[in-house]
């Protein structure tokens, strides 16, 4: 019996005994460090759908013209620093990344050495399925523009999502209503929580050394904890890259969404973790006048090449936890894209879990489990 076939049993037993999943111990599922990037990440060469200035590379182009590389110990992706760009022509060279596998309840630690920063930089790290907008909810972990901290944390969706405006976190709530249908303005601000610290985005979180954003998402809630690189009290799992960990030992997160008046588990579904970096567009260009940059934010993108020398993301790690003990949707994911060589075999796998919910469930586990040499 196969990996895959195994794992899709051990998700049928639990599921008849676990519903949920509670938060507490995980271990770690994918470790990327390096060029691990590479193997577990897609480059997105699309049009940048907040509209910016921006040209996404393919992950061949990018590397080629030395815009995304990797040593032992880093991943590197940046945006162009020495064309002076044609009015009439794309926009600046950048990348936009997402990861193969998608996830559920999860735990997520990125280990960021430095963040891109500079006027008209538009950088974010999030979570959501980006070809259907965010029908299936999507998490900011990591977002601003034009170098203004702090961080905001925030999340979006189209289903009803409400979170209380008093709950158990450091940061500051700016609005409560998740729902994008329900927005002001350009209609998608969702729930924002801005971060306590300043250091916590743009030259400040560099100068500090970076530092660390982690997130954890169950069906109970989304928690969202950053420790600054040159602070005391960092937890050791997390500094230690640990195989382990047990988030309750954190303490306070940032920003907290709980499920007192939002179906988690309902509006948000399997999502990608995407790393990118645009200019201008909906938000920062829009900001652009209002900041300290200038009053043109196409212009200086097109006009100041040297000033994105700073627009970089270095990262030391980005690992991904499951809940320990149990089998995740992002695990799924993992072993269809291993499995994904043939066809046929994906298929078959598909025959499997088919029979599982349309027949009885013990005559189709005595089924499979005879098939496979369980009996």
């Amino acid at each position: 019996m196969g990996r895959l076939q195994r794992t899709i049993l051990a998700v049928v037993a639990l599921s008849f005994t676990a519903p949920s999943v509670l938060a507490g111990p995980y271990s770690m599922s994918q470790s990327n460090v390096g060029s691990d990037f590479f193997n577990n990440f897609q480059w997105e060469d699309i049009d940048d759908p907040t509209n910016g200035r921006v040209q996404y590379l393919s992950k061949n182009t990018a590397m080629s013209e030395n815009l995304t590389y990797a040593t032992d110990t880093s991943f590197v992706m940046r945006a162009d620093s020495t064309t002076i760009l044609n009015s009439a022509g794309p926009g600046r060279k950048s990348n936009r990344i997402k990861s193969n596998a998608q996830y559920n309840t999860h735990v997520a630690v990125f280990d960021i050495r430095h963040m891109p920063q500079g006027c008209a930089t538009w950088p974010a790290v999030w979570e959501a399925d980006d070809t259907v907008g965010t029908s299936e909810g999507e998490i900011d972990i990591l977002e601003g523009v034009n170098d203004i901290a702090p961080n905001s944390v925030t999340l979006h969706t189209t289903g009803n999502c409400t979170v209380p405006s008093n709950r158990t976190q450091l940061g500051t709530s700016l609005s409560n209503d998740c729902s994008s249908s329900a927005d002001i303005g350009n209609g998608n601000n969702g729930c924002s929580v801005d971060a306590p610290y300043t250091s916590s985005y743009g030259p400040v979180f560099n100068s500090n050394g970076g530092g660390y954003y982690a997130v954890e998402r169950t069906a109970e809630f989304i928690r969202v904890w950053f420790w600054a690189n040159n602070q005391d009290g960092i937890p050791s799992d997390i500094t230690d890259g640990a195989s382990s960990i047990d988030t309750d030992n954190w303490g306070t997160p940032i920003a907290y969404f709980p499920d007192t008046s939002c179906d988690i588990g309902k509006v948000f579904g399997n999502n990608n973790i995407i790393i990118d970096l645009t200019f201008c567009g909906n938000w920062a260009g829009d900001a652009f006048s209002r900041s300290s940059c200038g009053s043109n934010c196409t212009q200086y993108v097109d006009e100041n090449p040297s000033s994105f020398s700073e627009a970089y993301w270095d990262f030391a790690a980005l690992r991904v936890y499951s809940p320990s003990g149990s089998t995740s949707a992002s695990a799924i994911s993992e072993l269809l894209a291993e499995e994904r060589t043939t066809s046929s075999a994906l298929m078959r796998s598909l025959g499997y879990v088919e029979r599982i919910f349309t027949s009885p469930t013990l005559i189709a586990l005595a089924v499979l489990g005879s098939a496979w040499g369980l009996a």
